[in-house]
Order: structure tokens, then sequence, then C-alpha cells
């Protein structure tokens, strides 16, 4: 029964996931209208399988490799991807039409400096990893939980770096 419930919290994520495309999608729209420019476009569709390999890794450990739920380790993994899906949208409310999840920088707004951004510079970062690794793990999915983490680590080398170089171009 506990596959049946894990089950209906990936797909919770990957409705969140579509929500979120569709934010992104509109924001892009929306800068690109006011001379948004997007760079570092080489690793998306990466991100994209990776972030899609996540949900159905979590699924494949659960329902083909059989891993199980513990409740010493499921239930504070739940609340860290509860904790992440927080942070994560506090990151969207406050980046407002700056957030997207390509990386598009429109002339001439400010830097956005408030809110996570106040204490770190890519809080989006931090939900990203707790969730890469916890939402696996609420289910025992360890060899998701560790493949994702490894690449997820290479690709965010990428797109933070990315991401630096087009706020310092953009605010120069």
């Amino acid at each position: 029964m506990s596959q049946v419930w894990y089950s209906v919290l990936i797909g919770l994520v990957a409705v969140e996931r579509l929500a979120e495309l569709v934010v992104a999608k509109r924001n892009m729209a929306w800068s690109l209208a006011r001379g948004g420019r997007e760079t570092g476009f080489a690793h998306y569709p990466f991100m994209v399988v990776l972030h899609t390999g996540l949900l159905a890794g979590c699924l494949l450990d659960v329902w083909l490799a059989g891993s199980a739920f513990a409740p010493a380790l499921g239930w504070p993994m739940l609340v860290l991807v509860v904790l992440s899906q927080a942070l994560r949208w506090w990151c969207i409310r406050v980046l407002g039409r700056q957030w997207n999840t390509r990386i598009v920088v429109v002339p001439g707004l400010p830097r956005v400096t408030s809110g996570p951004y106040r204490l770190f510079p890519h809080p989006n970062y931090v939900a990203v990893v707790i969730e890469g690794f916890a939402l696996p793990l609420v289910h025992g999915a360890w060899l998701t939980a560790l493949v994702f983490t490894v690449l997820n680590a290479g690709l965010l080398a990428v797109r933070i770096r990315g991401e630096n170089e087009a706020l310092r171009t953009a605010h120069a």
C-alpha cells in the first residue's frame, strides 16, 4: 500500500513541475517582450531529462526494484520534500516575473536581493538539491537518490556558472 501512496506523491510532484513550466512559459514571454535574453541554453535539455528521470527513477526503484518504506527515514525525508517545495515557491514568488526554468535576464531590471536571496545567491538550488535526495529516500529509493545527486551536482556547476555570468553581464 505504501507504494501506491508514494506513487501519488510522485504524481503530485509531477503536477507541481507542470505548474512551474506554465509559470516559466508566461514569464519567458514577459521577459522577451521587455528585451530579455536567454543564455546558457545548451544544458537545458539535459536538465529536463534529469528532472524527469528523477521522478521516473523514484517509481522504478519502488515498483521494480522493490525499495521499501522505512518510517524512521521516510517521514523525515517527506518533511524535507515539503520544505524544499516551500522554499522553491518562495523563490518563485520573490523573483516574480523574473523567475524562469531557463537563464533569462531582462536588461535594466535590478537584481533581486530580498526573501531567500538576501541569505545566499541561489536558494532555489538548495531546494533542488534537498528534493533530489529526499524525494527518493521517502520510500528508500537509494539508487535514484545517488544517481540524481551525482548528475545534478555536475549540472548545477554548469547552471550556476551560467547564471552568475548572465547576472554579472546584465548588472555590470
